[in-house]
């Protein structure tokens, strides 16, 4: 058992067997975990400094201010940059192939770590919207409508 999480989507707990980590949620990120897998994408907010953050932190990686809340997220992003992936040998991603792995920057300002899905490789624009949907409760990024 390792220290992580997945995607940069909050730190966890990860369980290696055979080569396949499957993430689990700690104690702290579970209000994270939990709403994505009812459909909901949050962010933190730093009372201090008003600024938003993603991953998930119990401090304000800005202030380090510990006065910090979930807040929910828009849905809304950019895409900042991307990187098509033709060959992963860990389960599930091979399967996958090839998917975007990409970066975002959300509506709310911090950019998120992601995968981008419904879109060919050649359809990808730096700044294109993208909206959040969600795969097995984990956030990825579609095109915008």
């Amino acid at each position: 058992v390792v220290a992580g999480g997945f995607g940069g989507h909050g730190a966890g707990v990860v369980r290696m067997t055979a080569r396949f980590a499957v993430p689990e949620a700690a104690a702290f990120p579970r209000t994270d975990w939990d709403a994505a897998a009812e459909g909901r994408l949050l962010v933190r907010r730093c009372g201090a400094c008003g600024r938003a953050h993603h991953y998930p932190r119990e401090f304000c990686p800005h202030c380090w201010s510990e006065d910090v809340t979930w807040e929910p997220a828009s849905g809304r992003a950019a895409l900042y940059t991307w990187s098509v992936v033709h060959r992963n040998d860990l389960p599930p991603f091979g399967e996958r192939t090839p998917y975007v792995a990409a970066v975002v920057d959300l509506a709310e300002g911090p950019r998120m770590m992601t995968e981008v899905v419904g879109c060919g490789a050649g359809e990808l624009r730096a700044g294109m919207e993208l909206e959040v949907a969600f795969r097995e409760g984990v956030p990825v990024f579609r095109p915008g409508e």
